[in-house]
């Protein structure tokens, strides 16, 4: 037996519907950034209230991400089997179910189990919205929708900042993991007005089900030929295997996904989005202090964001990557110096903030965006799915290996031999996605394909 998606609107143009639904569903991407961003400050709190030794705070911070691991490993297959609407329901209910046992944790266990359900929901977002905003887009806007997704993780980051701050007086840590049951439930109700991804109709058969949800996103004149290029497009990526993914002339692409995504971790961006304030508090700030700074360096990270999504399609993937990221490498080479010569008092803790937020635009503007945004396009349609998992499990693993690793190699290496370290990393990523990294914009996905392909033959 089968269920029918929710009957249209018509009073909603096509462009309104799909607007509309890809902001519900990109309160996803707002969870992710919020559950991510959020432990920076509340672990101030949880650290004294559960005695919490370098090694635990790292462990309570890592515990999100194993189960965001294990959340982009199951998640294609339960978004394949039950949907993507509802998918996306079923992870707005353990974001909601979460954020509560992770607010009333009366213990380390219960807190750690309570992230490893928020990473489960995490991973699965971070595949669920996007794939679900794709396929429900029109082609002439998919990119200006798709990218909804990522302004909203930034916009998390940023409110789980200023969240910290509000509530850092009451020391109010509870409230501030919390919180993040209040977006949950909003995604929740909002799902129920949303149609079904018309590609996974098609690819289940149901036809007339994906032609009625097309009427209601692109307007009844484009339903058939749109119906026409989705079953071609269901149709080739199903006799898609992993050993097609692997082929030689694919590993040049595969290479360069995992290459993208280990420089966004390697360059240490998520040593600051998970501990600045732990790493400001060392420096003798107090703990508010420490938290408003952590504010700026998310406004930082949401202007920037929308800074490189404007220049992204005028500039070019390479300018503004290779620009961005020399930008990165130079922050931290600085943010190091400051370190091994001041001892951060006075002027030069606000030097020290200021570097930071250098750091966090730079980064939001270019490898930040670039990640999400170039396993997009090196990738045949047909293949872009498995593919661009090798990438997705890189960026997890490295953010989860980086996370467990901060403190203490704050402590291993000095402040500033750990800046450095990633300022290394830095400039080899940049010599790298110089040499191998093709220009994508205005070339059309089948024209990258055939530069990567001449390289693999090379």
């Amino acid at each position: 037996m089968t269920t029918t998606s929710p009957a249209p609107a018509p009073a909603r143009s096509p462009a309104a519907a799909v607007t509309g639904a890809a902001v519900v569903a990109a309160l996803g991407g707002l969870l992710f950034g919020y559950d991510t961003g959020v432990i920076s400050a509340a672990l101030l709190y949880i650290a004294p209230q559960f005695a919490l030794s370098e090694l635990w705070q790292q462990v309570v911070v890592a515990s999100l991400l194993v189960g965001a691991i294990v959340g982009v490993g199951l998640g294609g297959i339960i978004a394949d089997a039950l949907g993507r609407r509802r998918t996306l329901s079923i992870t707005s209910i353990v974001f909601t179910a979460g954020a509560v046992i992770s607010a009333l944790a009366p213990d380390l266990a219960t807190l750690l189990g309570s992230r490893l359900l928020l990473g489960f929901a995490i991973g699965t977002a971070s595949l669920s919205v996007p794939a679900y905003i794709a396929e429900i887009a029109p082609p002439e806007k998919r990119g200006s929708l798709v990218s909804i997704n990522q302004i909203m993780i930034s916009s998390g980051i940023l409110l789980s900042y200023v969240s910290g701050f509000l509530l850092a007086e009451a020391g109010a840590w509870r409230w501030m993991l919390g919180l993040a049951g209040i977006p949950s439930l909003l995604m929740f109700f909002g799902l129920f007005g949303l149609p079904e991804s018309p590609r996974w109709l098609v690819a289940r058969g149901r036809t007339d089900e994906a032609r009625a949800v097309l009427r209601r996103i692109v307007g009844a004149d484009r339903v058939e030929s749109e119906l026409s290029t989705l079953s071609g497009a269901v149709t080739a990526e199903d006799s898609v295997t992993y050993r097609d993914v692997l082929k030689p002339a694919m590993r040049p692409a595969i290479y360069l996904g995992i290459g993208v995504a280990a420089v966004n971790q390697l360059v240490g961006v998520n040593a600051i989005t998970y501990y600045a304030p732990t790493l400001l508090t060392k420096a003798g700030f107090g703990a508010s202090a420490a938290i408003l700074s952590s504010v700026g360096i998310g406004v930082a990270n949401v202007v920037f964001t929308l800074v490189g999504l404007l220049l992204v399609d005028r500039i070019g993937r390479r300018p503004l990557l290779l620009v961005g990221l020399g930008g990165v490498v130079a922050s931290l080479v600085g943010i190091g110096l400051l370190y091994a010569v001041t001892d951060l008092s006075g002027g030069w803790g606000v030097a020290l903030v200021a570097l930071l937020i250098t750091y966090e635009a730079m980064f939001s503007a270019s490898i930040g965006l670039a990640m999400w945004l170039i396993n997009s396009e090196i990738f045949p349609t047909a293949l872009r799915g498995k593919a661009g998992s090798f990438g997705m499990f890189t960026h997890w693993g490295l953010n989860l290996i980086i996370s467990l690793t901060v403190l203490s190699a704050f402590e291993a290496f000095t402040p500033s031999g750990l800046f450095w370290l990633y300022a290394v990393f830095g400039l080899i990523g940049f010599w790298y996605l110089k040499k191998y990294l093709p220009e994508t914009r205005g070339r059309t996905l089948e024209e990258v394909e055939a530069v990567l392909r001449a390289r693999a033959r090379r």
